[in-house]
C-alpha cells in the first residue's frame, strides 16, 4: 500500500473564515492526512464559538495525522495576538506569516507532501509594516524560484496567467518574450509533472481584442506573441493562439484543450470564477513543492457566523493531494 499523503493546511488570517473551514473538515472522515498549521487557541476557541465538537490533537514531525471525523491534527504556531472574528489586527501578522514558514519547510523537507493555504489579509500585513504580496510571492521567496505562475481550475478549466495583479496600464509591456516563454514552459512542464498529461495542449489568448486584428487593433501580437509561441513550438509545446479571448472560451475551442494561458488576471479568471466559483481552487505552478489554496478571499463578514462555505478548501486540499500523488509517483520527482 503506497504511503498516505499528508498536507499541511495554514488557516490563514486569524479573523476570517480559514479557522473555521479548518474545523468543518473535522466533521468528517478525510482520505489524506491533514495537519493544521495554526494557534490551538484560536481554532478551540473559534470551534467553542461555533459549537462544534472537535477535539484537537497535537501533531509533531514524524507523528501520522488523524483523518477520523471529529478530530483534527494541529500543529500548534506560537505569536497570535488577537482572535476576534471578523477584527483585524495588525498584530497578528507576524503569526500568520510563521504559519507559511512552518508549512513551506515542512514540504521542502518531505515532513508534508503539499501546501493549503486558507486566505490571509494582504493589507493588514502591510500595515504591520511587512512588505507582503501575497502567498504566491512569499513562497516564491522561500522556494528561491525565479517565476512562479498563477493557475485556477476546477473540474473542467484550467486557466494560467501570464501576468497577474498589475493595473491594466502595465500589461502590455509586461508581456515580453522572455516572460511568456519562461510562463509557458513552467506550465507544460507542471501540467506533466503534477497532472500526467504527457502532452499538454495549451491554448493561448492574445493580449488585444480580436487577437489584434492583423495589427489594426494592437501589434503585440505580430511582434511578441506569435514570435514566441512558434519558437516554443519548435522546442515541443503544443500551443494553439494567440486566439481571440472572446471566442477562445467556448466548447469548440476548450474540448481539445488542457489548459488554456490567458495574458492578464481580468481575461481569463472572470470566466473561470463564473464558471465555477466557491468550486475552485488556485494553484502555483513554478515551485518545487505542492501549493494550492482556495479561490475566495478572507470574507470577514462571515467569520464566527458558520455560514462559510468550505466548498472551494475541499477542492483546493482534492487537488493537493492529486497532485502530490502524480509528483510521488515519477522517479525523482522529474517531470515524464
Amino acid at each position: 500500500m503506497p504511503r498516505p499523503v499528508t498536507l499541511a493546511l495554514t488557516a490563514g488570517e486569524p479573523a476570517g473564515v480559514g479557522p473555521e473551514l479548518c474545523l468543518q473538515l473535522a466533521q468528517a472522515q478525510r482520505s489524506a492526512g491533514l495537519v493544521v498549521i495554526a494557534s490551538h487557541d484560536l481554532l478551540q476557541q473559534r470551534a467553542q464559538t461555533l459549537g462544534l465538537n472537535v477535539t484537537l490533537v497535537p501533531w509533531q514531525p514524524g507523528a501520522t495525522a488523524v483523518t477520523e471525523a471529529g478530530q483534527l491534527s494541529v500543529y500548534h504556531v506560537p505569536g497570535l495576538v488577537s482572535s476576534r472574528a471578523g477584527h483585524l489586527d495588525a498584530g497578528n501578522s507576524r503569526y500568520v506569516l510563521d504559519t507559511l514558514r512552518e508549512a513551506c519547510q515542512g514540504c521542502l523537507n518531505g515532513r508534508f507532501d503539499g501546501m493549503v493555504t486558507a486566505p490571509v489579509h494582504k493589507g493588514v500585513i502591510n500595515e504591520a509594516g511587512i512588505a507582503f504580496s501575497g502567498h504566491t510571492e512569499f513562497l516564491q521567496a522561500m522556494c528561491g524560484v525565479e517565476r512562479v505562475v498563477m493557475m485556477l481550475a476546477t473540474e473542467e478549466l484550467r486557466v494560467a496567467l501570464v501576468t497577474t495583479h498589475l493595473p491594466l496600464k502595465d500589461v502590455a509591456a509586461a508581456v515580453t518574450p522572455e516572460r511568456l516563454s519562461q510562463v509557458a514552459r513552467i506550465l507544460d512542464q507542471d501540467l506533466r509533472r503534477f497532472f500526467g498529461i504527457d502532452r499538454p495542449r495549451i491554448l493561448v489568448a492574445g493580449l488585444n481584442p480580436h487577437a489584434g486584428e492583423g495589427g489594426h487593433l494592437g501589434r503585440e501580437e505580430l511582434e511578441v506573441i506569435e514570435p514566441t509561441l512558434a519558437a516554443l513550438r519548435g522546442e515541443g509545446l503544443q500551443l494553439t493562439g494567440p486566439l481571440p479571448a472572446d471566442t477562445l472560451f467556448t466548447p469548440h475551442w476548450l474540448r481539445e484543450a488542457d489548459a488554456v494561458l490567458a495574458m492578464y488576471h481580468d481575461q481569463g479568471l472572470p470566466v473561470l470564477k463564473y464558471q465555477g466559483f466557491g468550486r475552485a481552487v488556485n494553484i502555483t505552478l513554478g515551485l518545487p513543492i505542492v501549493r494550492t489554496s482556495v479561490d475566495h478571499g478572507t470574507a470577514l463578514d462571515l467569520a464566527g457566523t458558520g455560514r462559510a462555505d468550505a466548498g472551494s478548501l475541499h477542492t483546493a486540499i482534492a487537488v493537493a493531494q492529486q497532485m502530490a500523488r502524480c509528483h510521488r509517483a515519477q522517479p525523482s520527482g522529474e517531470s515524464p
